[in-house]
């Protein structure tokens, strides 16, 4: 018997390297799928990195071109207020010009104007008579510019 238990003895220990033979194929092949996905990962952090890079060179030209819009915006605001504060001051300047006008062409009416007419005859406005006066006084013009 005791040559029998040595081959069932031989037999197992047979079949249990059979089986760590199996098991270190079957490792085998995943530490290899393993070692292919780290190939796969290093290229695709190197290739993130690379977008980062570029990306945070992209993010730094926005910022410079920001803040030179933002100081061009600033320039441009500041000239469009001095310029609505020049058209407010010529628009006042604009007001006062066609009370005096407005004046002036009731003053120079003729006193036949100012009664009333006949219902044939066609009446001329105030503010066409201003409008008219304007007109005139806008033609008129001195060599420097300004009106008469």
């Amino acid at each position: 018997m005791s040559h029998s238990f040595g081959i069932v003895i031989e037999s197992l220990v047979a079949v249990l390297l059979l089986l760590t033979i199996g098991y270190c194929m079957l490792l085998n092949t995943r530490l290899k799928r393993l070692k292919a996905d780290e190939h796969s990962l290093k290229a695709t952090i190197g290739e993130l990195i690379t977008a980062t890079e570029i990306a945070e060179r992209a993010i730094g030209g926005l910022k410079h071109t920001v803040r030179d819009v933002n100081e061009n915006l600033g320039n441009q605001l500041t000239a469009a207020a001095q310029m609505s504060q020049q058209l407010k001051k010529h628009l006042a300047e604009g007001d006062n010009v066609i009370r005096r006008l407005s004046k002036i062409a009731l003053a120079a009416r003729p006193l036949s104007e100012l009664e009333p007419v006949a219902p044939a005859a066609p009446r001329v406005s105030s503010a066409k008579a201003v409008a008219a006066a304007a007109q005139a006084f806008s033609e008129r013009r001195r060599s420097d510019g300004l009106a008469a």
